[in-house]
Order: C-alpha cells, then structure tokens, then sequence
C-alpha cells in the first residue's frame, strides 16, 4: 500500500499535483473498485482544505446511489435532475456552486455545507455517477479547482473498475 503524506501546501499548483501523483500510486496497487473509491475519497477529503464531504454518487437503475465517501452520513439516492448531484449527472457536465443556499433544488445532507462543486463521471461515453465534494467555505471552488479535480476524476475513472 502506499504511504501518503499530506502536503502541507493550500497552493493548487503545488497540491493538485501532489494529489494526482499520491491517488495514481494509492489505486494502482488495488483492482477492487470499492476499496479504490474509499480510498480517493478519503484521500481527497483528506488532503484538500476547507472540505466537509467528498464521495461518490454512482448510477443506478437511472437513480444516483450513495457510494463510497468521507464525512457526515448523506442521502441515499438522488434523482437524475434532483439537487446539483443530479443537475451535473444530467447534464454531464461540471457544476460548480459557490453558494448552495442559493441553489434552486439543493439538497441539504449537512448544514454546514455552504458551497460545491459536483463532477460527473464518464467512461466509453458512458455515465458511470459524479464526483461530489462540499464545503463549509462560501465560494470555496474556483475554476482552478474545477479543472484540476476534472483531471483528477479522470484519473480516478482510469483507475477505478466501476460497475457498468
């Protein structure tokens, strides 16, 4: 297993990379996709700041299901078009909140969540779910972010052998 880290570094030029290279060693020693999600969700959770949740939503039967991530229990399942989980599934594109009180539709896990970014998740062309991380931080996500964690979601649908 890989032994991580943290960078200490709040720089997204100095940090995002620092992620990439710690999430490709971490997934790829293992095939189980379960324990490869578990584990970029916590190491996203762990290393990025001012996060609160970080995890993973995964098609199913045409409804987001809960699946592995770090921080407070959540909702189970979301309807594609529900919330900004499902507004980014079905319109497979980023969706990036800086303020999710504002949101027409969000769905509230956590009270201490004030912004979030929701990435969806597509390999062969094909919606595999979305990459969800919250924050307590008002307008915590910027546009680097937002590119960064898209290649990183990237890698982790490279890495991780999700159930199609």
């Amino acid at each position: 297993m890989a032994c991580m880290y943290p960078s200490t570094s709040k720089e997204p030029e100095i940090l995002y990379p620092y992620i990439e290279q710690e999430m490709k060693k971490l997934l790829a020693e293992e095939t189980d996709w379960i324990a490869n999600a578990a584990n970029a969700a916590s190491t996203l959770g762990f290393l990025l700041h001012d996060l609160n949740w970080a995890g993973f939503y995964l098609l199913k039967d045409e409804e987001l299901v809960l699946g592995p991530f770090w921080g407070k229990p959540a909702v189970t399942r979301i309807a594609l078009g529900k919330g900004v989980c499902g507004d980014a599934a079905s319109a497979r594109k980023t969706i990036v909140v800086e303020d999710v009180h504002q949101y027409p539709g969000h769905i509230a896990c956590d009270l201490f969540s004030n912004s979030e970014i929701v990435i969806p998740l597509i390999k062969d062309d094909r919606l595999i779910g979305v990459l969800d991380i919250d924050s307590p931080e008002i307008g915590r996500f910027k546009e680097v972010d937002q590119l960064a964690l898209e290649k990183i979601a990237a890698l982790i649908v490279d890495f991780v052998n999700f159930p199609l």
